[in-house]
């Protein structure tokens, strides 16, 4: 596994109001949604990477409106759709 920091001003968690465990966690969500949605990443590497299930990443992407259902194109979705 492989550890990457950041640094982030305080003046930063003094405005959002977060704490450092809060602002670790957000920076967790916010790289695992860019693995996610800019390198195709899997959800279960993401959901590690996030500290959530599989579940509760799927959920997470969701109230970020990032489908995890990818097609090329129309014909396919509605391919899918009528075997549903």
């Amino acid at each position: 596994m492989c550890q990457i920091a950041i640094n982030i001003p305080n003046e930063v968690l003094f405005e959002t109001k977060m704490s450092k465990e809060q602002a670790n966690q957000f920076a967790r969500c916010a790289v695992a949604l860019g693995y996610y949605t800019q390198s195709g990443v899997s959800i279960g590497y993401c959901a590690q990477i996030a500290g959530m299930t599989k579940e509760e990443f799927i959920k997470y992407l969701g109230k970020n409106h990032i489908s995890i259902f990818h097609y090329d194109n129309d014909e396919e979705f509605l391919e899918e759709l009528n075997n549903a």
